[in-house]
């Protein structure tokens, strides 16, 4: 029997693969249709927004609808600041879980490598995200996402396959 830490974190590890292959229609297919998926903005240089309806979030989508939006438009090619594509690299740690049978609430540490093709600049976001993970037939889904970024000074663009 697998570990239920190992098994979360093997989820988030395929997640950060399928954001790096660009496979984001497997990706998007790990999300319920009721996700939320939002990248908070700082108030403070210790406090982060906590109601994305009333205050900035640097992304927030309220449901896998809007997720999908975005998946679409850097697909599409029409997001401008996004062609081309960047490379990314994902890497997670620190895994931690709180774990029932059929929900989780995961911790995990990110560092997203970004190789931006038009500039030929490498850049690095980093920071924590805190999931919300249903279990679904035998695997799980995402139901609310929420990455904080640590280095939150943004030269250029930020976009879902960044964190």
């Amino acid at each position: 029997m697998i570990d239920p830490t190992q098994e979360v974190a093997q989820f988030l590890y395929r997640e950060a693969r399928f954001l790096d292959t660009r496979d984001w229609m497997a990706w998007l297919a790990l999300f319920t249709e009721d996700a939320v998926f939002r990248v908070p903005a700082w108030k403070s240089e210790h406090d982060i927004t906590t109601d994305p309806t009333r205050e900035l979030s640097l992304i927030y989508c309220a449901s896998r609808t809007r997720i999908s939006e975005r998946v679409q438009r850097a697909l599409s090619g029409r997001s401008v600041a996004s062609i081309p594509l960047p490379r990314t690299q994902h890497a997670v740690s620190n895994v931690m879980v709180t774990h029932t049978d059929a929900s989780a609430t995961v911790q995990a540490n990110f560092t997203v490598h970004l190789f931006d093709l038009k500039k030929k600049d490498t850049r690095v976001f980093f920071g924590h995200s805190t999931y919300q993970l249903l279990r679904v037939a035998d695997d799980w889904r995402i139901r609310d996402k929420t990455a904080v970024l640590a280095n939150d000074y943004l030269p250029t663009l930020l976009d879902f396959y960044c964190v």
